[in-house]
């Protein structure tokens, strides 16, 4: 039985993706943070595997005009033992 034992260690590239809207003055579509969601959950389960090694949660209220806008992210900073190759065929680096 091998043991695929995870040891901080080992980290050698760190991708940061962030889920939700970060930008007041880009706002981000529904699409485009699912395709994000999307990013997370490929990277913790494609191969190399990816572990979380933090979770940034944010908000922010803002005044838009008269609206008041609070904005929700979360940002993974998922490491891994080397570059996943999937990484680059998106052109997200």
């Amino acid at each position: 039985m091998a043991t695929n034992n995870f040891h901080l260690t080992n980290i050698r590239f760190i991708k940061r993706v962030v889920v939700g809207n970060d930008n007041p003055q880009s706002m981000k579509t529904e699409t485009e943070v699912q395709e994000a969601m999307d990013l997370v959950n490929l990277c913790l389960a494609s191969t190399p595997r990816g572990y979380v090694l933090n979770v940034e949660k944010s908000f922010g209220l803002y005044n838009i005009g008269e609206h008041q806008v609070v904005l929700q992210y979360a940002v993974y900073n998922i490491g891994f033992d080397r570059k996943p190759v999937f990484l680059d065929d998106h052109g997200k680096t």
